[in-house]
C-alpha cells in the first residue's frame, strides 16, 4: 500500500515549502532582534538562540500544515471560517451564558479590592482604565469605522486637564471628572471638522499627526506643562477628606474621620470604587447608544458612506459624535491615569498608546463590547505576570495579533444581534 493511498489528502511537499517560508519570515523577523548582540561598541552575531527559534518555527508550521490537511485539521478551519462571518444573529428567545456570568463577575469586581494586595489594586485599576479606553475608541473604530491613530491625545488632554487645572485653578479630581471629558470632547470636535472628507490612510495620517502634535505640545511648553519634568497631581480626597497618614492644611484623614486604622491601600480602594462605578456607566450608555438611531448611524457609516447618505443620514453630525462620545471616554481615562499616577509626563503618551489601545479593539473584536473588555485585560495584566519576558514584548504582541489575524479576524467576540419576527397573527 503506498504512502498516498495510506494519507490520500496530504500534501508533504507543499507542508515542507510552507516550513521553509516560515522558516525564512523567522530568520528575517527575529535576526535582528534575537541573533546580533551590543557587546560595548561592537555587534555581535550570535547564532544559537536564532538556530533555535528557527528551527521551532519550521517545525511547528511543518506539523500545523500536515494537521490541517487532515479531516480533524479541515474540520478545525471550517469551524473558524464560518465562525467569523458577519454579524452573529441569535434567535429569538436564546438564552446565553452572560446572562449569569456578567453578575458574577461583577460581584466578584465588587469583593475584589479588600481581599487584593496593593500590587493586585494597581494593575486591576490599569486594565480598568484600558477598558475605559477601549470603549472609547471602539465607538470610533468598531461602530462608526473611522481609523484613529491619535487616540492617545484625549487620553493625554484628560490627564493633563486635572493636573494643569489644580496647578492654575485649584480643581481637584471630583471637578475636573466631568470637565476632562467635556475638553476631551471638544478636542474631538477639533480633529473631526478637518477629517469630516478623509477616508482610510488619509484619516489614520491626519490623526497620527493629530497625537504627535499634542505630545509635541506637552513635551515642549515647558512654561504650562512643565515638559519632560512633567507635572504633579493631587491626591484625591471625598467630601473633602483624605487618604494619607496625615491630613495636609488642618483637614482629617478619612481613616480618623471613621474611626478605623490606618491602611495604605484606602486611595487605590476608592480610585479602583470610583473608576469600577464609570466603567459601569460607559458599558450601559454605550449599550444603550448602540440601540438607538445615533447608534445604527455609526454602523450605516462604518458599512458604507455613500449608502449612509443616501438614507438622508447626516454624515457630518454622525462622524462628530462619534468621535466626540471616543474621545469624551479617553478624557475620562486620562483624568483617573493621572490620579492613579499622582504625576503626568508625555513619556506615558507615545504613538505605541494608541497602538496598544487599537489593538485592544481589534484582538476584543470590531464593535463588541465584551470582547473589548476581555482584550484590555488580557493585554494589560499579561505583560504584569510575563515581566520576565519584557524584552520580547513587542514581539510577543506582535505575534499575537498575527495569530489573531489568521485565526479569529473577527476579533475574540463577535458583535451579536437578537433576530425579529413578526409577532403571531400580525403579516409579515
Amino acid at each position: 500500500m503506498s504512502h498516498s493511498e495510506v494519507h490520500p489528502g496530504l500534501n508533504i511537499k507543499r507542508s515542507l515549502l510552507d516550513a521553509v517560508l516560515a522558516g525564512l519570515i523567522a530568520l528575517i523577523v527575529f535576526g535582528p532582534i534575537v541573533g546580533i548582540v551590543l557587546n560595548g561598541y561592537s555587534f555581535n552575531f550570535e547564532p544559537h538562540r536564532l538556530v533555535w527559534i528557527i528551527a521551532v518555527v519550521m517545525a511547528g508550521r511543518l506539523l500545523l500544515s500536515l494537521f490541517l490537511q487532515t479531516a480533524p485539521g479541515r474540520k478545525l478551519l471550517t469551524r473558524f471560517d464560518g465562525g467569523n462571518d458577519g454579524v452573529y444573529v441569535r434567535p429569538i428567545g436564546a438564552r446565553t451564558s452572560l446572562r449569569w456570568i456578567i453578575p458574577l463577575m461583577a460581584v466578584i469586581a465588587m469583593l475584589f479590592p479588600f481581599v487584593a494586595t496593593k500590587y493586585l489594586l494597581t494593575v486591576a485599576i490599569l486594565g480598568l482604565i484600558y477598558v475605559l479606553l477601549g470603549l472609547g475608541l471602539n465607538i470610533v473604530v468598531g461602530l462608526a469605522g473611522l481609523l484613529d491613530l491619535g487616540y492617545v491625545a484625549f487620553y493625554a488632554i484628560g490627564a493633563y486637564g486635572l493636573a494643569l487645572g489644580y496647578q492654575y485653578l485649584g480643581l481637584g479630581f471630583w471637578a475636573m471628572l466631568p470637565l476632562g471629558a467635556l475638553m476631551a470632547a471638544l478636542a474631538g470636535a477639533l480633529l473631526g471638522f478637518p477629517v469630516l472628507r478623509m477616508h482610510g490612510d488619509y484619516l489614520a495620517i491626519v490623526t497620527l499627526g493629530f497625537g504627535e502634535i499634542i505630545r509635541l505640545v506637552l513635551n515642549n511648553w515647558m512654561s504650562l506643562t512643565g515638559g519632560p519634568n512633567g507635572v504633579s497631581v493631587p491626591a484625591p480626597t471625598i467630601f473633602g477628606l483624605e487618604f494619607g497618614r496625615r491630613a495636609k492644611d488642618g483637614g482629617v484623614p478619612i481613616h480618623e474621620f471613621l474611626g478605623i486604622t490606618y491602611n495604605p491601600n484606602l486611595k487605590f480602594i476608592f480610585i479602583y470604587a470610583v473608576l469600577f462605578l464609570v466603567v459601569l456607566l460607559v458599558l450601559y450608555i454605550k449599550h444603550r447608544l448602540t440601540r438607538m438611531p445615533i447608534g445604527r448611524a455609526w454602523e450605516a457609516l462604518r458599512e458604507d458612506e455613500i449608502a449612509c447618505r443616501s438614507l438622508g443620514l447626516n454624515h457630518v453630525l454622525v462622524k462628530l459624535s462619534a468621535f466626540m462620545m471616543g474621545a469624551s471616554t479617553a478624557g475620562l481615562a486620562g483624568v483617573f491615569f493621572a490620579t492613579y499616577q499622582g504625576f503626568v509626563n508625555p513619556t506615558s503618551f507615545t504613538f505605541f498608546e494608541s497602538a496598544l489601545i487599537l489593538a485592544i479593539v481589534v484582538l476584543g473584536g470590531m464593535g463588541s463590547t465584551i470582547g473589548v473588555v476581555l482584550a484590555a485585560f488580557v493585554l494589560t495584566v499579561a505583560p504584569e505576570l510575563l515581566r520576565s519576558f519584557a524584552e520580547y514584548r513587542v514581539l510577543l504582541f506582535g505575534v499575537l495579533m498575527v495569530a489573531m489575524m489568521i485565526w479569529r479576524p473577527r476579533g475574540l467576540v463577535r458583535i451579536s444581534r437578537t433576530s425579529f419576527a413578526p409577532r403571531k397573527g400580525v403579516a409579515p
